[in-house]
């Protein structure tokens, strides 16, 4: 999952040994934007994450890759949501991992999270009321996808 907001705080850092060695973790908050601002803190383990974290300036707008996971502890459910990837958010830059064939568009600025317009999930925009008697034509989406898919991509699973 993938979310876009402003770097508030960088949280500190726990250490500790495990069977299998050293381990840490850290963590971070990002504010979205929009009507209803929302602080959303994340947790991540390993240094090599962490030193991602610490590389960005506080107050930078930045996209957030995580991984949502719930656990029941005594009848109670708690929610984590690990970060496997922050980056600076540069407008109408794709982020890496999603440019090329198939991809899609970039993530909204910050503080606008959903569907970009037009995709699975987004604003579909709706077609002009027909006339009495006339039947209403579907609603399309605002932006089409790039390129239909060949026979070999259009699998039935």
């Amino acid at each position: 999952m993938e979310i876009t907001g402003t770097l508030l705080t960088i949280l500190p850092e726990t250490r500790g040994e495990s069977q299998r060695g050293p381990w840490v973790r850290g963590g971070f908050v990002i504010e979205t934007g929009g009507e209803y601002p929302r602080k959303v803190a994340f947790t991540t383990f390993g240094e090599e994450r962490l030193a991602m974290i610490k590389s960005i300036a506080l107050n930078t707008p930045v996209i957030v890759n995580f991984n949502p996971e719930s656990r029941e502890y005594e009848g109670r459910w708690y929610t984590d949501l690990r970060c496997t990837r922050v980056q600076t958010y540069v407008p109408g830059q794709m982020p890496p991992q999603t440019q090329g064939y198939g991809a899609w568009p970039p993530a909204p600025p910050a503080g606008m999270m959903g569907a970009p317009t037009g995709m699975p999930g987004g604003v579909v925009q709706q077609p002009a009321p027909a006339a009495p008697g006339q039947a209403a034509a579907p609603a399309q989406p605002s932006q089409p996808f790039a390129a239909p898919l060949s026979p070999e991509e259009d699998l039935p699973f």
